[in-house]
C-alpha cells in the first residue's frame, strides 16, 4: 500500500523525503540523497496468517493493516506515520492557502471508469457562467483527461504521478502554484482512479466525493471501507442504466451507511442530467461558505 512503499511521495523505507518549504509555495528542491543501497533483509518469515473456517487467508489483521513480505508490522506503521505526517503537513499548507483565497475544493476519487470526469466536464458546462472553476487532474500518463476539461474553458493542470497510484499534498501544491485558481472559485482535484491509496492521502480538500457508478457492484463501500469511510459525499452516478442493469440500489446506501453513517448519498446521471440539481446546489452552498471564510 502507498502509505507503506510511499509512492509519489518520495519516501521509502530508509530513505528521507525531499526538502520543500512548501508553506510558502517556494518550491527550492533541495535534493540531497543519501540513498545507501546496503539494505540487510532478514528472511525470517513472521507467522502465516490464520485461515477462517472458509479457508479465506486475511493479510490485513495485523497493527499496520497490511502484508510487506520481509517488514514487520510495527516497522510498517513506523514508515505510514512518517509519510501521512510529511503528508499533512504539506495539506495543512494547502488548505490555508484555499481558505485564504475562499477556494471551495473538492477532491474527487474513484476507480476507473466510474464517469468521474464525464461528470466533471458536465458539472463545469452548466454551471461555468454562474461560477469560476479551475481543475488539477491526476493521472499516471498522458493529459487525455486535463485535454477534455480545457475545452470546456477552465484552466486545467495536469499532475502525472508516473508510477504512483494517487495524488499527493506536496503534488498538488506545485499544481496550485502552476494553476493559480481564481479568489472565490471552485476547484476539482481528479484524482488518480484507485479506491485504494487516494483514501489515505489528505491534499487540503475541504471534501472527498467518492463516486461510484451503477455498472460497479453495489458492495464497492464494503469492500473498499476506507475511502467511503474518508468521502464526505457519495456520488451514485449512471443511474439512467439502472432499468437495463442488476444493481440494488438500497443495498448499496446501505453499505455506504454501514461504513459511515452520515455520508451524503447524490443519485445522479451526468448523461441524462437527473439529479444534477441537488450535486450542483451542494457545490453552490460550499462556495458559499468557503467565500465567506475568507472574508
Amino acid at each position: 500500500m502507498c502509505t507503506v512503499c510511499g509512492c509519489g511521495q518520495g519516501t521509502v523505507d530508509g530513505q528521507k523525503p525531499h526538502s520543500h518549504d512548501h508553506h510558502t509555495h517556494d518550491h527550492s528542491h533541495d535534493h540531497h540523497h543519501g540513498h545507501s543501497h546496503d539494505h540487510p533483509h532478514s528472511h525470517e518469515h513472521e507467522k502465516s496468517p490464520e485461515a477462517d473456517a472458509q479457508g479465506d487467508i486475511h493479510f490485513g489483521k495485523g497493527i499496520g493493516g497490511v502484508h510487506i513480505p520481509g517488514i514487520e508490522q510495527s516497522r510498517i506503521v513506523q514508515i505510514e506515520q512518517d509519510i501521512l505526517g510529511k503528508n499533512d503537513m504539506y495539506a495543512k499548507g494547502n488548505r490555508q492557502i484555499l481558505a485564504d483565497k475562499g477556494i471551495f475544493a473538492l477532491n474527487l476519487v474513484s476507480s476507473p471508469g466510474s464517469g468521474k470526469t464525464t461528470l466533471l466536464t458536465r458539472t463545469i458546462d452548466d454551471n461555468k457562467d454562474r461560477q469560476a472553476m479551475s481543475v488539477i487532474e491526476g493521472d499516471q500518463q498522458t493529459s487525455n483527461d486535463a485535454d477534455r476539461i480545457r475545452e470546456t474553458g477552465v484552466k486545467a493542470t495536469q499532475v502525472n504521478t508516473g508510477k504512483g497510484c494517487h495524488l499527493d499534498a506536496h503534488m498538488v501544491g506545485h499544481a496550485l502554484k502552476q494553476l493559480e485558481p481564481e479568489d472565490g472559485s471552485v476547484l476539482f482535484i481528479e484524482n488518480v482512479g484507485n479506491l485504494v491509496c487516494p483514501a489515505a492521502f489528505d491534499l487540503g480538500e475541504a471534501h472527498k466525493v467518492a463516486i461510484l457508478s451503477v455498472t460497479e457492484g453495489e458492495d464497492k463501500p464494503i469492500k473498499y471501507p476506507d475511502m467511503f469511510h474518508a468521502a464526505d459525499i457519495m456520488i451514485l452516478n449512471k443511474t439512467d442504466l439502472l432499468p437495463y442493469l442488476n444493481f440494488d440500489v438500497e443495498k448499496c446506501i446501505d453499505y455506504a451507511r454501514q461504513v459511515k453513517s452520515d455520508i451524503r448519498i447524490i443519485q445522479l446521471s451526468a448523461t441524462s442530467g437527473e439529479g444534477l440539481e441537488e450535486w450542483y446546489e451542494w457545490i453552490a452552498q460550499g462556495l458559499e461558505k468557503a467565500k465567506q471564510g475568507a472574508a
